[in-house]
């Protein structure tokens, strides 16, 4: 007899597949390269190649697959010893943004806290949701999304940053909720840096903080006026991670360069239309892209490796050497032993910097293009307001006001591939020289005032020899999105298009009368992958 879990599982397998098929034909269409029209620019429509695997096996690589790295945030970075030294709460989880798959808890744990809420529907007396000892029991049943549970330890996956549940148990005001899980999802309100500082060791967290480095003579890029080195303590790391001004809720500093930089959590559903990955464009499939993020920022131990120190090198030079040398005694001081901890090969022939294997180790392959088919499937959710008179009229400005210089007016479209120079995209930047690079790297350029192009400074596309820029971000799922731009740093829509951040600001582009606006701003919130030229 197939047990309940093994056979959602295998129905959800079934299902997945079933829509793979069923969009096949569409997504023929999408990487048909299509002709250059007034309304946008030459590349529009035309997807890059991809691998595929299973779709349905995917899915589990997705939710449950750490390659390891449960050995990283157990054993380095200590995050679950933390939070029972922390006494986290699950309400106060979900405060921080973690989402709790109702699906994974045992069938008593849902009565009591049904009964628990019907009484109190905030949670907020709950018995269950205030007891320390039910966050662990919900980790260990694989509930907490995004935090797995192998041998005794817990592993991260993709599912942390790009999943939602449908809040249909519980839905924390500006946080975390109960219900059965979205894929794909970006969680807007997860608050990783307050999580990382719940660790009982946040140094082993070094190489994605913003640092100090004697080879940059003690300046830093970042929100925070001053850097951290080895010498640091843990509660100087705690109060970096946990300041939200330093490290924004929401975001997560995916470029292990010592600067702080986090980005923007952003959407993983509709991935065969949002090539190149990464608000910087560095990395053209998302199978490496994703290989680079298990076997570097789920596990930054892998940077200590002689590939992972080369690579590291190339982008920083002798600041990237200072970096991995502060960390090894980093690691050292705090008794890390037995690191790296992901399970990935050593590909040889490969040089440092090569983006299949940027560090010389890759990730199991198969399960890399299962997780391709899986995030290739993923549908984006229905656009909001569809119905509205004004998303015609918007469509029309859209067009007229020369934004498909840049973006699709059709969203079941790839977005373009063009990296725009930072020039274009932020024409107040005047950056200065930190370091030269050899190429085609570009040199390592800061604009000092501003913080938008610090993610830029080091990791970028020139590593593939394109220029420092940004890459196009798929317009989908705007209604959800509380903040704009990858820093985060305008509040609206109606902000991002008034003009009123002046015309040297990142993404200066306005629309004049506040009609016209308000009816681009309805256009853009309609959208989803079915929305057609």
């Amino acid at each position: 007899m197939v047990g309940t879990r093994a056979l959602s599982v295998l129905l959800a397998g079934v299902a997945v597949c079933a829509a793979v098929a069923a969009i096949g034909q569409q997504r023929m269409s999408r990487t048909t390269p299509q002709t250059a029209t007034a309304e946008g620019p030459a590349d529009q429509g035309m997807a890059l190649p991809q691998q595929m695997g299973n779709a349905a096996a995917g899915r589990e690589v997705f939710r449950f697959e750490t390659f390891g790295n449960e050995g990283f945030w157990t054993d380095a970075v200590r995050l679950p010893a933390g939070m029972a030294a922390a006494r986290v709460t699950p309400l106060q989880a979900l405060r921080l943004g973690l989402q709790v798959d109702a699906d994974m808890v045992d069938a008593a744990t849902k009565r009591q806290l049904a009964a628990e809420l019907a009484a109190d529907p905030s949670g907020r007396t709950s018995r269950l949701l205030n007891d320390p000892a039910v966050t662990m029991k919900l980790v260990m049943a694989n509930a907490v999304v995004g935090m797995t549970p192998k041998n005794g330890k817990v592993g991260a996956t993709c599912a942390l940053c790009h999943t939602m549940v449908d809040g249909s148990v519980l839905m924390v005001p500006e946080g975390g909720r109960i219900g059965s899980r979205q894929d794909g999802l970006a969680n807007h309100s997860l608050n990783l840096g307050k999580i990382f500082a719940t660790a009982a060791n946040t140094r082993a967290l070094y190489t994605i903080a913003q640092t100090s480095l004697t080879a940059n003579k003690g300046k830093t890029l970042g929100r925070a006026p001053r850097g951290l080195t080895e010498n640091s303590t843990e509660a100087e790391f705690d109060a970096y991670f946990s300041n939200p001004r330093f490290y924004p809720i929401g975001m997560f500093d995916d470029t292990f360069d010592g600067n702080g930089n986090p980005m923007h959590n952003s959407p993983l559903f509709e991935q065969d239309l949002a090539a190149p990955y990464g608000s910087e464009g560095t990395i053209t499939k998302q199978d490496d892209f994703a290989n680079l993020v298990f076997t570097t920022l789920f596990d930054q131990t892998m940077l200590t490796t002689p590939g992972g120190r080369e690579f590291v090198h190339k982008l920083a030079g002798a600041a990237g050497d200072e970096m991995i040398d502060d960390y090894v005694k980093i690691l050292r001081e705090t008794g890390v032993t037995g690191y790296p901890f992901v399970a990935a090969r050593a590909r040889g022939g490969l040089k440092p910097g090569e983006l299949a294997s940027p560090i010389g180790f890759r990730v199991d392959n198969t399960r890399l293009l299962n997780l391709n088919a899986y995030l290739f499937a993923l549908p984006s959710p229905q656009g909001v307001g569809r119905g509205d008179r004004r998303v015609a009229a918007g469509r029309a400005a859209f067009v007229a006001s020369g934004c498909t210089a840049c973006h699709n007016t059709s969203s079941a479209r790839p977005v373009p591939t063009t990296i725009h120079a930072m020039a274009r995209i932020f024409p107040g930047d005047n950056p200065m020289l930190l370091a030269p690079r050899m190429p085609p790297l570009n040199p390592i350029l800061n604009t000092v005032p501003s913080f938008f192009d610090d993610k830029h400074a080091v990791v970028n596309a020139s590593i593939r020899g394109e220029k420092r820029g940004n890459a196009m971000p798929l317009l989908l799922d705007l209604a959800r999105k509380p903040v704009f731009l990858h820093d985060d740093s305008v509040s609206s829509l109606e902000r991002l298009l008034d003009g009123s951040r002046g015309s040297r600001a990142p993404h200066p582009f306005a629309i004049r009368y506040k009609a016209r606006r308000a009816e681009v701003i309805a256009f853009l919130r309609s959208l989803d992958s079915t929305t057609q030229p």
